[in-house]
């Protein structure tokens, strides 16, 4: 949201050779969590038959295909054409951030370049994206949590055959960048008493790590996550959240 209570004006680029067409919905569902799609284009040479089964989603979801064709094998045009309707949509300075919606890392330089100036920058891809995209923005979400189905209203679902498996508690704790990421968040955030507010917990978490979000461990909130790791303490006051570290020595242990 921006600073007069407008939601954030958002363009949304798909570069269709690197996107399933089956994370549509779920892909537009979440850019609503963070603005207005006020754009939304999709890139690929769409005279070709590996697009098809885009084709079906583009009038349902009012996404605009734009036609890119490949003039020499083994070149992606598509990437080149979506580079350069960034470039002309930040300019024109309607918007307040980008949807890049890509496994390439190809996109890594425009999405740094747009954070450049200023625009927030929220990455969608598979986890095989390489790091540096990933690092260059603000968000990156990992597009196979919109393949599964909704854990907390089927949680007997986590872990069958094409979603992400629900991680336990002993796993968990056992990812010791997680956890240590979780602690650092709390010192940051907490009060004299050792309690933080787990929405600023969860903010100071993304900024280390842009691809965090409690579904790619198989929880559907950030609270779930918490209680299944086990290490710190919940606490619920006036419909609000707060964590505390429960290691011994820590502020009002």
């Amino acid at each position: 949201m921006i600073g007069n209570g407008k939601a954030d004006s958002l363009a949304v680029l798909i570069d269709a050779d690197n996107a399933n067409p089956a994370i549509v919905e779920g892909l537009l569902a979440e850019v609503a969590k963070l603005g207005v799609a006020s754009v939304k284009r999709i890139y690929g040479d769409w005279t070709t038959p590996g697009l098809g089964k885009w084709k079906a989603n583009l009038l349902e979801h009012s996404i605009q295909p734009i036609q890119q064709f490949a003039y020499t094998s083994g070149k992606n045009a598509t990437d080149s054409a979506m580079i350069i309707d960034a470039m002309d949509l930040l300019y024109t300075g309607t918007f307040d951030g980008f949807c890049l919606v890509s496994s390439d890392s190809d996109f890594t330089r425009l999405a740094a370049r747009l954070r450049e100036s200023g625009k927030a920058v929220y990455g969608f891809g598979e986890q095989k994206t390489p790091k540096p995209l990933v690092a260059a923005c603000d968000r990156f979400i990992y597009t196979e949590i919109f393949l599964q189905p909704d854990v907390a209203e089927h949680p007997e679902s986590a872990g069958n055959q094409g979603s992400i498996r629900r991680r336990s508690s002993q796993e968990l704790r056992q990812d010791a960048k997680l956890c240590n990421l979780f602690r650092q968040a709390i010192d940051a955030t907490a009060d004299d008493d050792g309690w933080a507010s787990l929405g600023p917990v969860g903010s100071q978490i993304t900024k280390q790590m842009p691809e965090f979000d409690p579904r790619n461990y198989g929880y559907s909130k950030l609270s779930e996550l918490v209680e299944g790791i086990g290490l710190f303490t919940l606490r619920r006051e006036h419909n609000l959240l707060s964590i505390k570290d429960q290691r011994p020595g820590k502020r009002g242990s």
